[in-house]
């Protein structure tokens, strides 16, 4: 069999196998979350959260709302140094990052099973 006749089925084959995938996943929202660090936060982001008094005192002290706890569970940082994922009942964790004005913020939750319970939101000084 000659070498363009290998190519041709080779790429016949391969540009139905794209076709195929783009059909099947188009109307899916897949992601991959591989990292550690993806995967707690699409964890946490999945569940529905309940702010405590402290959390919803220093929201309204620092004048933010919850766009910005939804900015740190999306763009944040956790920081596994200071977090205790297999804490029973609930996992403990930080996450830091940063508001829309460019503020550092450490934000610390508690992770259960049917929701996530947000402790406090703190500004980092330098």
């Amino acid at each position: 069999m000659h070498i363009l006749k290998r190519i041709g089925y080779y790429l016949g084959g391969f540009s139905i196998g794209l076709i195929l995938l783009a059909f099947f996943f188009s109307g899916k929202k897949t992601s991959c979350a591989y990292f550690p660090q993806e995967r707690v936060l699409k964890n946490l982001r999945v569940k529905p959260y309940n702010l405590t008094p402290e959390a919803t005192q220093s929201l309204a002290s620092m004048q933010l709302d919850t766009v910005t706890i939804n900015r740190l569970l999306k763009l944040g940082d956790v920081d596994f140094g200071e977090s205790v994922p297999r804490r029973e009942p609930c996992g403990y964790f930080v996450i830091t990052g940063q508001d829309e004005a460019g503020n550092d913020l450490m934000m610390e939750l508690d992770n259960c099973k049917e929701a996530v319970s947000i402790k406090s939101l703190t500004k980092i000084t330098n």
